[in-house]
């Protein structure tokens, strides 16, 4: 099955038993063609005896611990086809992963973003607000977590501005005037949460103090890159959206979760606070002390597989963030496939999320 293929289905409309028919036989294909074009995959497989004509679903696929790329290599395509290398969020002395890129994966990857976000902002494009500093794109060549989240985004905004100057204050000046500009229009914001909370909404209840207000109940904000710091500050997440309702208007807020090695593949937050898995992508639960798949609201390691993957072997990893399944098929947002909420970072695990590792950085 191509990409192409599953491209061409409305994202949130297969059921569980159709999903699985899709995922097991575009996953398997992924499978057998990482085996042949990267050796260290091949020789993982190897080890452990796996043969993958002896499967019948995608579940039973070896999964890789996605703390592997920090650790090596691994790349499906000859160094001259890379265009592009991602690298993961990190702290001060934290190695990084190294996601490689052809332009066929990056491509799809954008394609999938696209796609996954219009069912939740619609397909016309916005006048949109970054809060963040330009300086986080400069190196197009070695993305950033960050980066590649903010130009991934920002192919939904119509005209930008960067919310932040590069020392990280508020530009209030081009804030406002931006949303004079664009008076009556959808705006889109999208931002890293502690980012948003620490240099946005703190800066925005200093002004309003001072009798300085904006209006930002037209806008639809997306954000993600980790709870950690905020969780620490006794901010939850129903706490989050009331604070900036109350502040600026904004009550169309999407929290959503992803990762550098599966770049594309994001989990959207729907209406009803679920975190949402779509055709291209997955979410099993992992119970720790044997890996078994974990029953509905049982807690385990989140385990995500993704249909994007050619140009390195990333399609079925094993983080190191523990959550649960909420449900499948059932959701009242009516989206089908699972929905699932997160818990948080293992024990032990390294700080990771983009705002989190900023977080330590801004403490």
């Amino acid at each position: 099955m191509t990409f192409d293929e599953i491209m061409s289905i409305p994202p949130y409309s297969l059921n569980e038993k159709e999903k699985t028919k899709l995922l097991t036989k575009r996953l398997s294909e992924l499978t057998k063609h990482h085996a042949k074009a990267c050796p260290e995959y091949q020789r993982m497989l190897n080890s452990i005896g796996f043969d993958i004509e002896s499967i019948e679903s995608y579940k039973e696929l070896p999964f890789l611990p996605v703390r592997l790329f920090k650790e090596l290599v691994l790349k499906s395509i000859p160094q001259e086809d890379i265009v592009k290398t991602m690298t993961s969020s990190g702290t001060t002395g934290q190695a990084v992963s190294k996601i490689y890129l052809d332009r066929n994966t990056s491509a799809n990857q954008q394609k999938t973003m696209v796609k996954i976000v219009q069912e939740f902002t619609g397909s016309a494009r916005m006048p949109m607000i970054i809060i963040d500093c330009p300086n986080v794109v400069k190196n197009r060549a070695m993305f950033s977590a960050r980066g590649a989240g903010i130009l991934g985004f920002s192919i939904f905004g119509a005209k930008k501005i960067y919310a932040l100057d590069d020392e990280m204050r508020l530009d209030v000046g081009a804030l406002k005037s931006f949303l004079e500009e664009n008076k009556g229009q959808k705006i889109l914001l999208f931002g890293f949460t502690f980012m948003i909370w620490q240099h946005f909404y703190k800066e925005l209840l200093r002004l309003k103090e001072e009798g300085i207000t904006f209006d930002l109940s037209d806008g639809v904000l997306i954000h993600g890159g980790g709870w950690k710091k905020l969780i620490s500050e006794a901010v939850s997440h129903d706490e989050f959206h009331k604070r900036l309702e109350d502040i600026c208007g904004l009550k169309d807020i999407h929290d959503y979760y992803g990762m550098v090695e599966q770049t594309g593949c994001i989990y959207m937050e729907c209406e009803c606070g679920h975190l949402h898995a779509s055709n291209f992508s997955d979410v099993i639960i992992r119970r720790p002390i044997d890996f078994s798949e974990a029953a509905i609201g049982e807690t385990g390691i989140i385990q995500v597989v993704s249909t994007i993957p050619e140009s390195y072997p990333g399609h079925s990893l094993l983080t190191e963030d523990e959550g649960e399944i909420l449900g499948v098929d059932d959701c009242p947002c009516g989206r089908k496939g699972k929905y699932f909420k997160i818990n948080g970072r293992l024990k032990n695990a390294e700080i990771r999320g983009c705002s989190d590792t900023y977080a330590d950085k801004f403490r």
